[in-house]
């Protein structure tokens, strides 16, 4: 694709991004979180484990991250709380480059522990089709954590019976969430070796989502506080999609990370050294999950994309991304 084709690509990308938020402010849950790199508000339901063992990919000529697994455990505390725990075995390489790319060097892989994620997550707001916008939206749903009932909404509020009023799909109409996130390293040499970057990192994100027609959205805003090493970063997905029954869905992302200052150099360790100019990862993908059994407890995950930004050795934007999955969703039958 010729640069120019590439820059009006991308400004309609970013106008459909905002549009998309616009348009779709609407109506219930579009499903963020693995295997795409946009979350969502949804949890997993109070006492209910979800679990994911994903294989993980991002490539360019230069250099490669892989997590091989990555182990993403979440616990629903309440229907409105989620806790988060996530660590990798990553593995960064160093691809072999010549002279005619003009800054050659030599090819290397190394792995290790990655850094561990905690995080929590609170959707904090939602609302049901024919409810007020604002009365009684908010919550913290804790009170079923500790085994009282909580209503959450009449069923007249989405023309369902009681029972399928309260029940974790697809009744919400609009909700918003937020999933702090702090990353930390592990006591292993994994920095120094440059497998990971230096931490501790902070992400704050706020999350959207909501349904217009058959047609779901999800849309996620975050920013990364950086640390001495490591810059600071804004990270912007969207994710629009469908169900095809229930037991398959996909969905088409959209997702921008881009430092937002430049570290001098004299820290980090290999593709985490600083001194680099700003660097800047966006992405078009196309995943999904698929149900592998009756009870959709087991759940295949599958996603993959690539940069439609120019590609180089120097900068972040990868040749291609990839998620290779499997979900258990784990507690009591409802």
């Amino acid at each position: 694709m010729p640069l120019g084709s590439r820059r009006w690509f991308a400004r309609c990308s970013v106008l459909m991004f905002f549009g998309a938020l616009l348009v779709f402010i609407g109506s219930a849950a579009a499903q963020g979180g693995p295997p795409f790199r946009t979350d969502d508000p949804e949890t997993p339901g109070n006492r209910h484990w979800e679990i994911n063992f994903g294989w993980i990919g991002d490539r360019n000529p230069g250099a490669g991250a892989y997590q091989v697994p990555d182990f993403d455990i979440n616990y629903g505390l309440g229907d409105r709380i989620q806790l988060k725990y996530e660590i990798p075995i990553a593995i960064e390489e160093t691809r072999p480059l010549g002279v005619s790319s003009g800054s050659p060097q030599a090819g290397q892989v190394i792995g290790g522990l990655g850094e561990s994620l905690l995080g929590i997550k609170w959707r904090f707001y939602e609302r049901y089709p024919t409810s007020p916008w604002i009365k009684g939206r908010f919550g913290t749903g804790l009170l079923g954590a500790f085994g009282h009932h909580e209503t959450t909404a009449p069923a007249e509020a989405s023309g369902d019976s009681p029972g399928e009023a309260n029940s974790p799909e697809g009744k919400v109409s609009f909700s918003l969430s937020t999933y702090p996130q702090l990353f930390l390293d592990n006591p292993t040499r994994a920095v120094p070796r440059g497998v990971v970057a230096p931490g501790p990192n902070f992400f704050l994100p706020l999350e959207v989502n909501g349904r217009i027609g058959p047609i779901r959205y999800d849309g996620e805003v975050g920013y990364n506080f950086g640390n001495h090493a490591l810059p600071q970063s804004w990270g912007r997905g969207l994710l629009i999609g469908h169900e095809f029954g229930d037991r398959t869905e996909a969905y088409l992302e959209l997702y921008d990370q881009q430092d937002a200052n430049r570290i001098g150099p004299g820290q980090g360790v290999g593709q985490f050294a600083t001194g680099m100019s700003k660097q800047r990862q966006t992405t078009l993908g196309l995943g999904g999950r698929q149900a592998l059994n009756r009870g959709k407890t087991l759940n295949l995950l599958l996603m993959g994309g690539r940069s439609f930004q120019s590609i180089s050795p120097s900068n972040s934007q990868p040749s291609w991304i990839a998620y290779v999955g499997l979900q258990v969703l784990l507690g009591p039958k409802e």
